[in-house]
């Protein structure tokens, strides 16, 4: 079964329930769709049952929804799909890094493997996307930056930017105005306030918000 031979939703549903745990978060539970996709639980129950019936999720009552073995290869595949038109986006057409996200929800379900392959291709085999998430392969491997932690949790010190969350198309907007992308370098300073406190520091001069510092993920340069 490939994702072209399940619906739209079906696809939604997986690739959500994967991301939900990508960078270190629960798994999703009925209630987390519900909220995620503005729906009833009840709806939630009835999709997540069918989707149990085409053997892609497993569930039981009161526990989150877990992919199968098949349902997690389809979930990596529209994920490919995802990060790889939002590349395009931004690489070829000349979208916002911001303005993306949204774009590409619509256009993963209408493109083929093959256009995807060949979008691939013209990019040179990216392995993330223009917010530092990984991109899966072809064939459904898929490797996370090592050494990566959420910017709230680092020590003190000089760290590189790897991931920001696109969940928030405001925040991406201030960061990116502010120098703040993969690859760039902030620094993580003692606050002279309460001593577990810190000062994030951003390439402009400027500190960072908790709104933002909770979007970044980054790696300590040593």
């Amino acid at each position: 079964m490939g994702v072209e031979q399940i619906t739209a939703v079906a696809q939604d549903y997986l690739k959500v329930i994967w991301s939900a745990t990508e960078w270190g978060g629960p798994p999703i539970t009925t209630k987390d769709l519900a909220l995620r996709f503005r729906t009833t639980q009840a709806n939630v129950s009835e999709t997540v049952k069918r989707l149990a019936g085409q053997r892609l999720v497993e569930h039981q009552p009161y526990k989150p929804v877990v992919l199968t073995s098949l349902g997690a290869d389809l979930a990596l595949a529209m994920v490919r799909r995802h990060r790889l038109v939002e590349t395009f986006l931004v690489t070829t057409l000349g979208y916002g890094w911001d303005e993306v996200h949204d774009e590409a929800e619509r256009l993963e379900h209408a493109v083929s493997d093959t256009m995807i392959d060949r979008i691939d291709r013209m990019l040179g085999h990216p392995v993330a996307d223009p917010h530092g998430d990984p991109i899966p392969a072809a064939d459904g491997t898929i490797e996370r930056p090592g050494d990566t932690v959420p910017l709230a949790e680092t020590g003190a010190g000089r760290v590189a930017v790897v991931r920001i969350s696109d969940s928030d198309p405001a925040c991406l907007d201030r960061l990116g105005v502010r120098g703040i992308r993969p690859g760039a370098i902030i620094v993580v300073a003692p606050d002279p306030g309460p001593p577990h406190d810190r000062r994030t520091i951003a390439p402009d001069g400027t500190a960072l918000d908790r709104t933002d510092i909770d979007a970044i993920w980054v790696r300590p340069q040593r």
